[in-house]
């Protein structure tokens, strides 16, 4: 019998590619690339949202 897995919502920002590494063209001593790594701010390098509290949903 098949385990069914959650559902986690996936960042629509970063769509789940939550970190990237930038080349900034700078080379090192040793010939390697310079790099930074930068994270998706939305979801904070998860991938994935919380879905908002439901007090937050109701009006007034």
């Amino acid at each position: 019998m098949p385990q069914h897995a959650r559902i986690t919502p996936v960042c629509r920002d970063c769509a789940g590619f939550a970190s990237a590494m930038v080349t900034s063209g700078a080379r090192h001593l040793d010939g390697t690339r310079a790099t930074l790594r930068v994270t998706c701010p939305t979801c904070k390098g998860t991938g994935h949202t919380t879905p908002a509290p439901a007090m937050a949903h109701t009006g007034r």
